[in-house]
């Protein structure tokens, strides 16, 4: 008994208050089962209730959970079940109740279930990355909106560029709009990372339809190209055809003209589109004819170039300067620390150039996360001597969860002397996001919050 107590807890955003639910506003209303009626008395039901999760003790009710060859027999109990879901009330104690001893459930994976049995006994939420979506899927058809709440928030925190389309997918399907609008700011702001992605193979048709029609993309063109190919090449294995043209062409349908091929640079579709043997000798020579001819013909692909999403820069100095020997870059470290409190990507540093006319400079940019390297791009860069900042990109944005420090580093090398900020800010609101910044270890060349480089942060959001 000892034991079962200590393994049942409340939930720390719930209130151990007695709040009195009728029966007849439980059978009116199934999002009263969701409610907290916890006292002292209550909390040692918790305790009993837990014993019983999935105990052939006293069950009056089994389900045969899973598909066809990957069954698990699950024990129930009608009462228990009843007061957790509305669904399982209609369905032992309803007008159109079925006394059957034995219910079978294909279409939800036994763990799932049995997470969702977990938290009706015991008031736990027990989540994990490979079955939290079979697991929302079983609290939304049961009725179990809580739980249903917490997978829809561990899905977001876990939300990342490679699940990002699978996600997309299954929140329309949930009717999910939050989960489905985060979606969406992944896929736009690091689209050629969720193309390329394995996860992007596994949408259905008309979840590909939207990210290809989407306006906001951050993507090469010939990306999206090669990325339908791919998903193509998949489906033709789901429908059990060979993936031969003819027939990923056959399974795109109508959504290869919602590529916009016209708009690749003429050496991408050359070398790519034209020989890929997808588009029809008519469709490859119109395409041409549009790049070369002053007459353009009339193509069914659209012809407007992706809008793309606008960067966004957080400037830290209020101003900026030069003194004779006073910065230069001497291939030492400048690096400072910051956080947002909304989810943004960075995309790249606004860096300073040279104060003494043109110069040439070997830069390397690194973003870290407690140590961790997340990305880094080494590149050479011309300055022309403007106090203007000049941009450095990263070769895919990065993806900044709120409330965390990272580290913006950045080493250049160059025999020129430098311009440098003044009057740094400990933090800066760009929009609806609020960046802090504070200073970091790293830094060995003399940035700091008050002054230095790394001026700009380029981000998404």
């Amino acid at each position: 008994w000892a034991r079962c107590c200590a393994q049942v807890r409340v939930p720390a955003s719930r209130d151990v208050t007695l709040v009195s639910v009728s029966l007849l506003s439980l059978t009116q209303n199934p999002l009263v089962w969701d409610i907290c009626f916890l006292n002292v008395a209550d909390w040692f039901c918790v305790c009993r209730n837990s014993v019983m999760f999935n105990n052939e003790m006293m069950a009056d009710v089994h389900f045969v959970v899973g598909p066809p060859g990957g069954t698990q027999r699950v024990p129930g109990h009608k009462y228990v079940l009843a007061v957790g879901s509305s669904v399982f009330h209609a369905m032992f104690y309803g007008e159109l109740a079925e006394d059957k001893e034995e219910i079978r459930i294909p279409d939800v994976e036994p763990p799932s279930f049995l997470a969702m049995l977990k938290y009706i006994y015991c008031d736990e939420i027990d989540l994990c990355a490979d079955t939290v979506l079979a697991t929302l899927y079983a609290a939304k058809k049961y009725i179990v909106p809580h739980l249903a709440r917490a997978c829809v928030n561990f899905l977001e925190t876990s939300l990342s560029a490679k699940n990002a389309c699978v996600l997309l997918s299954q929140s329309c399907l949930f009717e999910e709009p939050d989960l489905t609008q985060r979606c969406w700011e992944v896929i736009d702001a690091q689209a050629e990372l969720a193309l390329r992605s394995e996860g992007f193979c596994d949408i259905d048709v008309q979840t590909l339809e939207s990210i290809l029609q989407r306006e906001t993309l951050n993507a090469k063109e010939m990306v999206v190209f090669e990325a339908a190919l791919n998903w193509a090449e998949a489906e033709c294995q789901r429908r059990d055809l060979p993936p031969t043209i003819e027939n990923k062409r056959l399974v795109l349908g109508k959504a290869i003209y919602l590529i916009r091929i016209p708009t690749m640079v003429l050496e991408d579709f050359a070398n790519g589109a034209a020989q890929s043997g997808v588009l029809t000798l008519n469709e490859t020579n119109d395409i041409f004819l549009w790049y070369t001819a002053s007459k353009k013909p009339d193509l069914l692909f659209c012809t407007k170039p992706r809008k793309g999403l606008s960067p966004q820069r957080c400037h830290r100095f209020q101003s900026c300067a030069y003194r004779s020997n006073q910065w230069r870059y001497r291939g030492r470290c400048d690096s400072i620390q910051f956080a947002v409190d909304k989810r943004v990507f960075i995309a790249g540093f606004g860096l300073y150039g040279s104060s003494c006319g043109s110069a040439e400079y070997s830069a390397k940019i690194e973003l870290k996360r407690q140590g961790v390297p997340m990305a880094q791009r080494i590149i050479k860069f011309f300055s022309g001597g403007s106090s203007n900042t000049f941009p450095v990109w990263f070769d895919y944005p990065v993806q900044i969860e709120p409330d965390t420090f990272y580290t913006a580093s950045v080493v250049l090398d160059g025999n020129e002397l430098s311009y440098f900020g003044q009057e740094g800010m400990t933090e800066v609101q760009c929009g609806k996001v609020t960046f802090q910044f504070q200073c970091s270890s790293d830094s060995t060349n003399g940035t700091g919050v008050q002054g230095g480089q790394i001026p700009e942060l380029i981000f998404y959001a």
